[in-house]
């Protein structure tokens, strides 16, 4: 394949924001609509795997690209590693933040060529909608329902589901919106339910879904992620968590 020429093919803040935009679209999808699917996908006995969001609002789960260096930045390497080490939705969290970081790099690399103006209009496009891991973590509406070609792409064994035509043209899976948003609704008040008196071990402070938290595997205290220094990205690589109390605890001779 032959590799992109960045001074042969120069774009503009428009072209590359809409290129941004059926990226993250696809990304999007994945990690809401197509979570299932998704997360079967990302099975940890296979090998290095990345998400790919394409800028027809698809996205793939493949393999990274042998090319060195490649046409473009590349996602995360491994995510289905830690699948199966976390809980689901901080799993779908965590990608959703790399996949966040990746988008911003393809959106610069392809805009190497635009002036300092240029990349301040770019970046304030890209900030008026919400991020993957905003619409994810549910702290931001996502406005990207899928789309009349996404829909008619889907497998036709699966239920018909009742359809809404917007203002602008675009068809819009009533059923499926409805039933996610119920979904993660309940699972949300099962979640404040479970942790509502959860108080962290450290500084005391009451729980609270937007923060990450972290229990320790010994004494099944729970702590704020801030305030042990463990970060998403470490808690990743720990298999058995002890907190800080009980790393110091030397077992009875």
């Amino acid at each position: 394949m032959e590799m992109a020429s960045i001074s042969s093919s120069p774009r503009t803040v428009e072209e590359i924001f809409r290129d941004y935009s059926g990226r993250r679209a696809g990304i999007v999808r994945a990690l809401t609509y197509d979570v299932d699917e998704f997360y079967g996908i990302c099975d940890p006995e296979k090998e290095n795997l990345c998400l790919y969001g394409h800028p027809n609002e698809s996205w793939e789960v493949t393999l990274p690209a042998e090319e060195v260096p490649p046409e473009l930045p590349e996602p995360a390497l491994g995510i289905n590693f830690a699948r199966d080490g976390m809980n689901r939705k901080d799993w779908l969290s965590l990608v959703a933040v790399h996949s966040d970081c990746w988008l911003l790099s393809v959106a610069f690399y392809l805009g190497a060529r635009l002036n300092r103006n240029e990349r301040k209009r770019l970046f304030s496009m890209i900030n008026e909608i919400p991020t993957v891991f905003e619409v994810v973590a549910e702290r931001k509406p996502n406005k990207d329902k899928p789309t009349a070609t996404a829909t008619a792409a889907e497998s036709g064994s699966k239920s018909k589901s009742t359809t809404k035509r917007t203002s602008d043209g675009q068809v819009k899976s009533m059923e499926k919106v409805v039933a996610f948003e119920s979904y993660e609704e309940e699972e949300e008040e099962e979640e404040e339910d479970d942790h509502g008196d959860t108080q962290c071990g450290s500084c005391g402070g009451k729980y609270n879904a937007d923060e990450f938290w972290i229990g320790c595997d010994m004494c099944e205290r729970w702590y704020h992620g801030k305030c042990v220094k463990i970060t998403p990205a470490k808690a990743e690589s720990i298999k058995h968590y002890k907190c800080p109390s009980c790393a110091i605890k030397r077992p009875r001779p």
